[in-house]
């Protein structure tokens, strides 16, 4: 997912980051972050809550130190988780304030559903929508990213004394695609969403793409979604 949903840019721009800091510092001076949760930040995506998680178990196992040396340790490193959760706090909010601006002049769909079944032809199809400036309309499109993929042998995986059955084989390949065609959707819901940062007009997007794949594996790599150097 590309985008925060409604409910997450709400509950991030609710929270006031000067008593979210005081918590924090109430937090490691009680060794436990029960004065947090009034804040309810699972409804604020799950980088904050996992930052969250690290904090209260930092606080945890300082409050369980018994030792002056081990104390001295957890506590550095609650201090640390700390302001990791502080951190976090203030790109979430920088992140809000991104996809608002970005929202006035674009928008991209990452509501992308996964295939029932794989083929090793993977397609995935992007929406977006897009304007050059705040008094049009919106214009409506899509584009369709293209991989053939391409098995390639696992040097690192040990070869099992029998062969798998045919089933497992299948199963296999099914697991491998739905891997590759993860990736790919990732790479193509990040493609279009930079082409439009970067000022690209949404005119000129192709109706379908070609992923390139890498000249050494001959799979994905970060680049393989970008469709706009062709198109430049």
């Amino acid at each position: 997912m590309i985008n925060l949903s409604d409910r997450e840019k709400t509950a991030i721009a609710n929270i006031d980051e000067r008593e979210f800091n005081r918590l924090i510092d109430q937090a490691l001076q009680n060794e436990h972050a029960a004065g947090l949760h009034q804040l309810v930040l699972s409804g604020c995506g799950s980088y904050l809550a996992t930052e969250l998680h690290k904090f209260e178990l930092s606080l945890r196992e300082l409050a369980e130190a018994k030792s002056a040396k081990k104390r001295d340790r957890k506590r550095f490193e609650a201090l640390r988780a700390g302001s990791n959760l502080s951190s976090a706090l203030t790109q979430m909010k920088a992140r809000v304030k991104r996809e608002v601006k970005d929202g006035e002049l674009f928008y991209v769909d990452d509501h992308i559903h996964w295939p029932l079944h794989f083929s090793n032809e993977l397609r995935v199809s992007v929406s977006y929508k897009w304007r050059h400036s705040v008094d049009d309309p919106w214009s409506y499109d899509r584009i369709e990213f293209h991989h053939q993929f391409k098995p390639r042998p696992d040097y690192t995986f040990t070869r099992p004394k029998r062969k798998p059955s045919a089933a497992k084989q299948k199963q296999d390949l099914q697991d491998a695609l739905s891997r590759e065609w993860e990736y790919l959707k990732d790479l193509a819901l990040f493609s279009v969403r930079d082409y439009f940062k970067e000022g690209g007009d949404g005119s000129k997007i192709p109706t379908s793409f070609q992923a390139v794949t890498d000249q050494h594996t001959l799979g994905l790599n970060n680049f393989s979604g970008k469709f706009w150097q062709e198109t430049q």
